[in-house]
């Protein structure tokens, strides 16, 4: 058996395995602590109450 450094040692990868996710739970609308309803409500009641001030 002869050694070799450890940049040429043959490494198995399993591709299954899923290190890092796409996408974390802080990237999200809920992460950042607003909700989603359904997609057919209307934003303008939200967009109306969120309005900065100097508007």
């Amino acid at each position: 058996m002869t050694e070799r450094p450890d940049d040429e040692r043959p490494v198995d990868l399993d591709d299954d395995l899923e290190i890092l996710p796409d996408q974390t739970g802080d990237d999200t609308d809920v992460g950042w602590g607003d909700w989603r309803g359904s997609a057919a409500e209307d934003d303008d009641d939200r967009l109306t109450a969120e309005r900065p001030p100097h508007w």
